[in-house]
């Protein structure tokens, strides 16, 4: 099939090549792109309820061995510090090795260790524990990376939002849990039962196929375009006719590369061209982020990513010590009977549903006026924790929407640009 495809573009004529985000673009978004969501959409369901169940895990430590707050925040702590080095490791992993090979290690790690932390003897085994959970969490960016390089380009500002809906899940789920699991049985079956969906992922991992981008990058364009049938297949449609082409990068200029000097892929999977060993490629995509081209948008991207998580995590954390009515030196019985008092639970679970009105998709038409409405109802919302009269959970309520208003207009600012669409492209 593949020489007979090298045999009409023998010309060399330009219809005959397209590169992977033509392929996408022609064969659109169906089936298989639905199952990759659906796959995907479950890993970051495991993501969200690992981060949730913080707010639960740690006061019901904290009654049960008598630790300190101090101690109590420690164990949200090294979740986060494992985190920041899992995503730095993901990105590699999944870079040198394949993308299957990135959320392989984050449904392993987190699945495994989130279950052996249920059965912490002490307090030092359930840190130690933690942190390596919190490594397989700071990995699970790779989850939305696979799935976005299956989606066509120009609809991957409506999809990112989609994908990011199933956090929202997440929440709620592990708030019902929650409250069915911990009156009843303790932290200890919540957390075991909280790492379910990470061997989901495993049980269906078999299947699931490497991202084409990847492949191609790789030089493996045979196996690319096998994929890239599949995808044709499922969804009734048929891939564009001629050789399946590697992009080359594009220059600080903006000249595209790609149009002066395509690179072919011969059938037995041998670049005309010698490609860049992995170190150097995430050494030149780094600097391709920092170029003159590129930085401001580079560092407006990190420091509005960087303040809507430090908002976002604090008031998930902080919605369980609002919910204790505000007695902060209570005795401890009375946060022991808090942990089973049903309040504590729909307090969370409400908080967490005031997310789903701001993870509607948003369209690229939408983008620029709704990311300003969303900033002025964020900041609006969030200045009702100034009025005292508002009970906790509305506090609550407000806080959590108001950060999810101003966040919900930034989902779609990574592939608002055109030229910023392809992650390939670098």
């Amino acid at each position: 099939m593949a020489g007979d495809d090298d045999a009409e573009a023998g010309g060399g004529a330009e219809c005959c090549y397209y590169t992977t985000d033509d392929a996408l673009s022609h064969v659109g978004f169906g089936r298989f792109q639905a199952l990759v969501l659906a796959y995907a959409g479950v890993g970051w369901t495991a993501e969200a309820m690992e981060i949730m169940l913080l707010s639960f895990v740690g006061p019901a430590v904290k009654d049960e061995w008598g630790i300190s707050g101090q101690q109590q925040g420690l164990i949200t702590s090294v979740v986060f510090a494992g985190m920041l080095i899992g995503a730095l490791f993901g990105g590699a992993l999944s870079d040198t090795y394949g993308r299957r090979t990135g959320f392989l290690f984050t449904a392993v790690v987190t699945g495994m260790f989130g279950f052996l932390s249920a059965l912490s003897p002490n307090y030092i085994c359930l840190i130690a524990i933690r942190f390596v959970v919190g490594i397989g969490l700071g990995a699970g960016h790779v989850l939305g990376t696979w799935f976005l390089e299956f989606v066509p380009a120009a609809k991957r500002g409506t999809w990112v939002v989609v994908f990011h809906c199933s956090w929202t899940f997440g929440t709620i789920l592990q708030a019902l849990i929650a409250w069915a699991i911990m009156p009843v049985l303790g932290w200890r079956w919540l957390i075991a039962l909280s790492s379910s969906p990470c061997f989901i992922l495993l049980i269906f991992y078999g299947v699931t196929p490497e991202s084409p981008r990847y492949l191609c990058s790789r030089g493996r364009t045979a196996d690319a375009k096998f994929i890239l049938e599949k995808i044709a297949k499922m969804n009734n449609m048929a891939l564009p006719s001629g050789i399946l082409i590697v992009p080359l990068q594009r220059s600080d200029n903006g000249v595209d590369l790609e149009t002066i000097r395509p690179l072919i892929i011969s059938q037995d999977n041998a670049a005309t061209d010698v490609g860049l060993s992995s170190k150097s490629r995430s050494i030149n995509a780094f600097r391709t982020l920092l170029s003159r081209r590129f930085i401001r948008s580079t560092l407006l991207l990190w420091f509005v990513f960087f303040a809507f998580s430090f908002a976002y995590y604090g008031i998930v954390l902080l919605t369980s010590e609002l919910s204790t009515g505000e007695k902060w030196c209570a005795p401890v019985g009375m946060h022991l009977r808090q942990q089973n008092d049903a309040r504590f639970y729909i307090n969370v679970l409400v908080t967490s549903i005031a997310d789903l009105p701001y993870v509607m998709p948003k369209y690229r038409s939408w983008s620029r006026n709704f990311c300003r409405t969303d900033w002025r109802h964020g900041c609006a919302s969030r200045s009702c924790w100034f009025v005292r009269e508002l009970s906790s959970e509305r506090s609550c309520v407000c806080l959590r929407s108001g950060t999810l208003s101003c966040s919900g207009g930034l989902c779609p600012l990574p592939s608002g640009d055109q030229e910023l669409s392809d992650p390939m492209r670098f």
